[in-house]
């Protein structure tokens, strides 16, 4: 285990199977319509047992080169595993298409991974169907935020995606146990919000400035009368709509 990877791993099977179960998985092979998944940080492989056994196909990349040998043996009679040795922020020549993620996300790449996969250009060539992730909790919280307690991670999911809080997970369940707890959430993509690389970009304006209303910090911007003097964190996503309709 090496905590400059954050390498925290998930040992209660019930959370494991569960995890699994939350991505609708599909047991066809991949070529007849059967499920691809995209694992991120397998570890020691707990996680990707449940995935091989609900998926037509299982990439999965870890970051930590000492493990791949181990995860290479575990998994040699199990054709539907692909094991991957890579940081998955990184990789360039990994290309999936109509895939799903499930991840136990490493606490310090949460913010980069999500913009990478929801708004960048992902490693894999395009975006994700659905992510069932397992972030630190009071992340999972910040992401699933509605007003008055919006913020700009929030709004930059939100854009994208349907985020939905699953479940907290106490430390205890993680070997080492991390100083936090965790929680699992599950992120559906559809359709971006239309023009969302412009409301963020006026968004992120604003919540640089988050305590003053937004008359103050977006100076210069037409805005809807009832959102003079509100402050960013009190808007939704359809706030933020309106206020680039008219500008």
């Amino acid at each position: 285990m090496k905590k400059y990877l954050g390498q925290h791993f998930l040992k209660n099977k019930k959370i494991l199977e569960e995890i699994a179960r939350l991505a609708g998985l599909s047991k066809k092979p991949a070529r007849a319509g059967g499920d691809i998944v995209l694992e991120i940080g397998s570890g020691h492989g707990e996680l990707t047992e449940f995935l091989a056994q609900a998926a037509g196909k299982v990439i999965a990349v870890e970051k930590d080169r000492e493990l791949i040998p181990f995860l290479e043996e575990k998994f040699k009679n199990r054709k539907n595993v692909k094991i991957i040795s890579g940081d998955i922020l990184k990789i360039r020549n990994l290309r999936v298409k109509n895939y799903k993620i499930v991840a136990n996300i490493p606490y310090y790449i949460t913010s980069r991974f999500l913009r990478t996969f929801l708004e960048a250009n992902p490693p894999t060539g395009g975006k994700p169907k659905l992510m069932v992730l397992m972030v630190q909790y009071e992340v999972a919280k910040r992401i699933c935020a509605k007003p008055p307690e919006m913020n700009l991670l929030a709004l930059s999911v939100q854009a994208y995606a349907k985020p939905q809080f699953i479940r907290k997970v106490s430390r205890g369940n993680f070997s080492p146990p991390p100083e936090v707890d965790s929680a699992v959430i599950k992120i559906t993509l559809g359709r971006p919000a239309p023009q969302a690389e412009k409301i963020l970009k006026i968004a992120r304006r604003a919540f640089q400035q988050k305590r003053k209303m937004l008359r103050h910090s977006l100076k210069g911007l037409d805005l809807p009368a009832q959102h003079q003097n509100k402050r960013p964190q009190e808007l939704s996503l359809e706030d933020w709509k309106k206020i680039l309709l008219v500008n």
